[in-house]
């Protein structure tokens, strides 16, 4: 029986993925052998010692501590593209709202009643023209990070007859295929910044991109720009962007994590991070993070890890030798060495690493010693090994 721990309130149509008689699934769930969690904060977390994933229902991972886990060979698992289209959706509702004042405008409109000089409708055709705006379409669009999210926010300007042009670093072959062949690509994001009437950022939060919209990056771009951060809040320094509207060089600012620096300010428009909250986004996100964990717990096999590589190997032997281990060279001949000594008989196996981790199968004919897990587990590289049969 594995034990599944619920931080949070997570979506029924993805717990409902855990079997009951596999499965103890549970917030008051103890020694847990996973954790499913959306926005509670792990850090200051004690781990018992049988705990060996970790899932967040969502793509980022900023509230696990990732690196102190992959220290104890815990694998830490998020769901990217699980809530991509509602980001999208929120995204666009944003290239909108940094074009016209819709919001300032119904607030106006709220308070509207019929006097004896005019009724609502005479008061609206007068009072308009400060809500005012710019259209999108025909306007260049530059999109920082071309993954789930940021490709699909790249092809549906491309559909608002917006000119797009993308920059990401890291762009998988996958990522590649999912984009336009119309979507221009930036050589660099000096020139995302000197080209587009709007940028969007869609990165995650880490000590290069922390911060990438400054005074210096801001003074590159073009006067009236209009920014959008769904991304992560500090990936901007609020001084500089309220120091940019004010002097006129940004047009707007819409972020979906408002802070204290950005709220109630002129030209900010604050969203309460609403880019997965949808129905449709929690329910993609808690299914597949379920079936992550199960596929992991049962087979060992791991799939979008964010601290381990991703590893699959067909489960077709009596029993499979996890390990995880430091990714230095000589490793692997030790392990093997003591399978070997052990007669242990190995009908496949796989190693791949990740940075400084990495992560190997063995697939198993016939049983395993009782003492093997514990004499591989002594070698001074190896960080953990978990057994399955």
């Amino acid at each position: 029986m594995y034990n599944i721990q619920l931080l949070n309130k997570i979506a029924k149509v993805g717990t409902n993925n855990f079997c009951a008689d596999k499965y103890n699934v549970g917030e008051d769930v103890a020694n847990p052998d996973a954790i499913m969690v959306r926005s509670a904060a792990m850090h200051d977390m004690q781990f018992n010692p049988e705990l060996k994933a970790i899932a967040r229902a969502g793509a980022g991972v900023n509230n696990i501590p990732v690196d102190r886990c992959a220290e104890s060979g815990i694998v830490v698992f998020n769901t990217p593209g699980a809530n991509a289209n509602a980001v999208k959706e929120l995204v666009i509702c944003g290239l909108m709202l940094a074009s016209r004042d819709v919001i300032g405008g119904a607030a106006w409109a709220k308070n509207l009643e019929k006097t004896e000089e005019a009724d609502v409708a005479k008061q609206v055709e007068k009072g308009k023209s400060k809500f005012g705006g710019c259209e999108v379409a025909g306007k260049k669009l530059g999109v920082i990070g071309l993954g789930a999210i940021g490709a699909l926010v790249a092809n549906a300007a491309n559909d608002l007859h917006m000119e797009v042009i993308g920059y990401d670093n890291y762009m998988t072959i996958d990522a590649a295929w999912r984009l336009s062949r119309k979507i221009e690509k930036a050589a660099s994001l000096d020139e995302i910044f000197e080209k587009c009437d709007y940028i969007t950022v869609h990165v995650p939060s880490t000590p290069e991109t922390r911060g990438m919209f400054n005074a210096a990056n801001i003074a590159k771009m073009k006067d009236g720009v209009r920014i959008l951060n769904f991304s992560r809040a500090d990936l901007a320094v609020a001084d500089d962007i309220k120091a940019g509207l004010a002097s006129g060089k940004i047009a707007s600012y819409v972020t979906d994590f408002p802070t204290e620096e950005t709220v109630n300010v002129p030209g900010i428009v604050a969203i309460p991070h609403l880019g997965a909250s949808t129905e449709e986004s929690e329910d993609n996100c808690a299914v597949m993070a379920a079936k992550e964990l199960i596929a992991f717990l049962e087979t060992g096999n791991i799939r979008n890890s964010v601290n381990y590589p991703d590893v699959s190997l067909p489960h077709t032997g009596d029993a499979r030798i996890c390990i995880f281990h430091k990714n230095i060279p000589g490793v692997l001949n030790n392990i093997t060495a003591i399978i070997s000594s052990q007669g242990i008989n190995v009908e496949n196996m796989i190693n791949k690493s990740k940075k400084d981790y990495a992560y190997t199968i063995l697939e198993i004919g016939g049983n395993i010693p009782d003492n093997a897990a514990d004499t591989i587990a002594s070698m001074e590289s190896v960080i953990r090994v978990n057994i399955i049969k």
